[in-house]
């Protein structure tokens, strides 16, 4: 028996492919009609993501295959779905990741704002949480994790190195020293009567486990910032981009209602006001509030100069700012400056002005695309100019060959994360198959009791469910799989889309307590000083948090700037194209 279940856990991906569409057929035979199919593409394809028995995107590819043959939709209108005006912005916005990842500009700008902060316990934290959360606006949440993890646990161990040899110096001298303590020298004192250790064991304990904590809050302080700064900005994270495809697939006549300027305006003091309480949150877990010892008055000890000398020669590795890192930060600067004045809101935009007058003809994807491609055209170091000439007057050497571009498709290739693409795709097949088939607005019949609850309830349990689902399956798995149900619901009790779908994007992105939850999470527990509890412990409290700091930046400033009050005439199941 044990060995049936040993071969049956080994090849429960086969059961689980095989068994689970056996499972649910019973539903289309039983069931007459397109909803009831569309339902069984829906029920295995979100089986398939939960358990990720065959691949995220080979799922994703499904509704080419089941679709046509269920006779929901052509083979020809389900592959449109999978190259949007999003799917656009989403590659745009990735290449501009990727150059300023292979130009390592990331980390001169992280080392340069930690350089800043100094190396005090509870300012080294917000230092790296404002860091990472920063880089993660623009680059991956896994790659700026990953670039300052490092670094954090260099700079700690810098710090326990140094006050080991503090310690041992004071011993030895029988002086009084200051340098970054928790505890004071009767409280040690006071443990060597207790326990029996002497005095240079009570200590080694008590600095033992002070960066035993500090490390936790550390490691956990810039995964967590990492899934917190990817909310800021429509391109920081899948599930930004997937509600603005929804959105524009399900209610075309919207106007543009989702665009870089109007997320980042919604979405930055939200994620700037979660990542002070997870701040606070974390000081209070593993540094205590302790303010003189957390925060440092007075002059720097030995352990903070080491520390912080072990940022500064970093810094110094990476020399002088080049042409190539400056070309990128200049392109990216006039990436964002162009995203958000394209449409700002309180004014007409520069595309309002110059294209878009009769319809949306540039959109976010087109500046992105545009600012992206100058990537492979302008060249990583300054070229020479044709008269500079050798001293035998001809062209020789390296000055003869032109100079590589920022990027080369080679490396584009290698780093672009392709099957996140197709994941997309598959997200705006299924709301497209949904509401063809009519599985929409048989869903949004079925939830209408709901408009018996109060707005914010509907909304607060909704992003709770989210939050938790997300630890177990994938962000982006969980937002495709939501969100046309939610759009579904909102226009049958007449409630405003964005009242309950933005907030259901952002917690999506709100996994925190489980390692697998998330690549930062799993990152930081590779490092070896988390455990599963102390990931969960902190992770629950956070989450909580998150979803009650969602739900008040929607019905404050949300509510003013989307006019989620009212039920716009753009979601009325009628403006729902055929």
């Amino acid at each position: 028996m044990a060995g049936f279940l040993k071969w049956l856990w080994s090849h429960r991906n086969y059961v689980v492919i095989f068994l689970t569409p056996l499972l649910i057929l019973p539903l289309p035979l039983a069931i007459d009609g397109s909803p009831a199919k569309c339902g069984f593409a829906i029920i295995l394809m979100a089986l398939y993501w939960c358990t990720e028995c065959i691949p995220l995107a080979v799922t994703a590819l499904l509704p080419v295959i089941l679709f046509p043959l269920m006779g929901i939709m052509p083979a020809s209108e389900v592959c449109v779905q999978y190259l949007k005006d999003s799917n656009m912005l989403f590659i745009g916005g990735l290449l501009v990741a990727i150059a300023v990842e292979h130009w390592n500009l990331h980390k001169r700008i992280a080392l340069r704002v930690l350089l800043l902060v100094g190396v005090k316990p509870a300012l080294l934290m917000m230092g790296f949480m404002g860091t990472t959360a920063f880089l993660s606006m623009w680059i991956s949440n896994t790659a700026s994790t990953a670039m300052m993890l490092p670094i954090a646990q260099a700079v700690l161990q810098q710090l326990e190195k140094t006050e080991a040899e503090a310690d041992e110096k004071e011993l030895q001298s029988g002086q009084a020293n200051q340098a970054f303590e928790t505890d004071d020298t009767k409280e040690d004192k006071g443990k060597v009567v207790e326990t029996g250790f002497t005095l240079a064991e009570a200590r080694r304990l008590r600095r033992e486990n002070m960066y035993k904590n500090l490390s936790k809050g550390m490691s956990l302080c810039v995964c967590y910032s990492a899934s917190i700064g990817g909310t800021a900005t429509l391109t920081g994270t899948t599930p930004n981009l997937i509600l603005k495809g929804q959105m524009d697939e399900l209610y075309p006549g919207n106007g543009g209602i989702i665009n870089f300027a109007s997320w980042f305006g919604f979405c930055f003091p939200n994620m700037v006001l979660m990542l002070v309480i997870a701040w606070l949150w974390l000081q209070f877990m593993y540094l205590g509030f302790n303010l003189k010892k957390s925060f440092g008055c007075g002059s720097k000890s030995d352990s903070d100069k080491a520390a912080y000398q072990v940022m500064k020669d970093e810094y110094k590795k990476l020399g002088s700012m080049t042409f190539a890192e400056g070309s990128v930060l200049l392109v990216f600067v006039l990436l964002v400056l162009l995203w958000f004045t394209r449409e700002p809101g309180f004014m007409p935009g520069w595309a309002t002005v110059l294209f878009n007058q009769e319809k949306e003809y540039v959109t976010d994807g087109t500046v992105a695309i545009f600012m992206s491609t100058l990537f492979f055209v302008i060249p990583s170091k300054m070229p020479r100019c044709f008269c500079l000439r050798g001293r035998s007057g001809d062209m020789t050497g390296e000055s003869s060959k032109a100079p590589p571009p920022l990027l080369n498709w080679e490396v584009v290739h290698e780093k672009m994360p392709w099957n996140i693409l197709l994941l997309l795709g598959g997200g705006f097949a299924l709301a497209r198959g949904s509401e063809t088939s009519g599985l929409s607005l048989w869903l949004g019949q079925s939830l209408e009791p709901l408009k018996s609850i109060p707005d914010f309830a509907i909304a607060f349990l909704i992003c709770m469910l989210i939050a938790t689902f997300t630890e177990c399956s994938s962000n982006t798995a969980t937002t495709t799989l939501f969100l046309p149900i939610l759009a579904s619901m909102a226009s049958a009790i007449k409630l405003h889309p964005l009242y309950v779908m933005l907030p259901s994007a952002i917690c999506a992105s709100l996994a925190f307590m489980l390692p697998v939850a998330t690549p930062p999470n799993a990152i930081a527990f590779s490092y070896g000083n988390l455990r599963v509890i102390d990931m969960a412990k902190a992770g629950s409290a956070l989450n909580l948090l998150g979803v009650l700091c969602v739900q008040f930046a929607l019905n404050t400033w949300g509510v003013a700037m989307f006019n989620l009050k009212e039920f716009p005439t753009w979601a009325n199941s009628t403006a729902i194209r055929p």
